[in-house]
């Protein structure tokens, strides 16, 4: 059977919602409770769930389509196709999507292991550099930055890019940094977060890991609105309301495959907010990014279970202290 699933009321997601159509089975988490982030919300009811006999087959996703190419139409695109683009990266520990007109990834991709995590690079050795992979017009720039009021949040953290120093320069190119609030977040929580994603390698022989940012709406009077600072001189990178981690584990004896989907606000979250209250079901954070995850991969009982059925999804707050 399925029904409406809507997530973040109010508190777990800062005022943001992320909704999703999604199957009920054994397997499914139960509905979250929310964490003391902020004030409740309130969101639009629920729609009521079809019966039995009308319930539509479990929703599969669709191919993607083969993207049309400008020559494919020299008529209207005679002198040139206006986008948007993407810039697809590939650096050495991880792939990126661009979005030229936020100024920051749509998505950055990792595969983890114990081994590639291996490594000497300190990133005190690291700077922040813009990337001229990117037009000029249509990159962040250092200076969008400065006195922002927020920390140049990293998607593939600088420590899982030890293996030389290459690979950790490349972490700090601005096209896989994000605003991130600093205290309380980006040097705190979410700092918590990438040590968890990485401790996953001790459990699980492949992890495999995909971080990005949200633009969420929030509720204001009867309407809703998509809202977000952007900062720079004049305005340039837009400051995400969220940031998602979709996590994918395998271990090599065993068959299947372990999923966790998490979002959370970006604002200041308390140490003691359990991970588990970011926990959202994978359709939901596709249906708000507009991305597809793991797709290759059938989603179907004995194929895919959840990632926290299969490790304690908690974070030590102490961890990064003691680096």
């Amino acid at each position: 059977m399925h029904r409406l699933v809507t997530f973040a009321a109010g508190a777990l997601l800062g005022g943001g919602v992320i909704y999703t159509a999604t199957r009920t089975s054994k397997t499914q988490q139960p509905p979250l409770s929310a964490a003391p982030v902020a004030a409740p919300t309130q969101f639009p009811a629920r729609a009521p769930p079809p019966s039995p006999a009308s319930a539509p087959a479990p929703t599969q996703l669709q191919p993607r389509l083969a993207p049309i190419e400008a020559s494919s139409d020299p008529e209207f695109l005679k002198y040139g196709n206006p986008g948007p683009v993407s810039d697809f990266l590939v650096r050495s520990r991880y792939a990126a999507s661009y979005n030229r007109a936020l100024r920051n990834p749509n998505w950055v991709a990792e595969h983890l292991t114990q081994d590639n995590l291996k490594g000497s690079a300190d990133r005190a050795n690291s700077e922040f550099k813009e990337d001229h992979q990117i037009p000029a017009p249509l990159r962040a720039l250092l200076k969008d930055y400065f006195r922002s009021g927020y920390d140049r949040g990293h998607m593939c953290p600088a420590a899982d890019a030890k293996k030389d120093n290459q690979s950790m320069n490349e972490t700090f190119l601005l096209s896989n940094i994000a605003p991130q609030v600093g205290k309380g977040f980006n040097r705190n929580y979410w700092a918590s977060f990438e040590i968890f994603v990485r401790s996953l390698t001790k459990e699980f022989d492949d992890v495999y890991c995909i971080t990005g940012p949200l633009y969420l709406p929030q509720k204001e009077g009867d309407k809703w609105y998509v809202k977000y600072e952007v900062i720079g001189n004049p305005p340039n990178v837009a400051v995400p309301t969220h940031f998602f981690k979709v996590i994918l584990a395998k271990r090599k004896n065993e068959p299947g495959f372990a999923i966790g989907a998490f979002a959370m606000p970006n604002k200041v979250i308390d140490d003691s907010t359990p991970l588990t209250a970011f926990s959202l079901p994978i359709e939901a954070v596709e249906k708000a990014a507009g991305l597809q995850f793991f797709d290759k991969i059938e989603r179907k009982a004995g194929v895919v279970v959840p990632l926290c059925s299969k490790t304690n999804c908690t974070l030590d707050h102490n961890a990064w202290k003691r680096k």
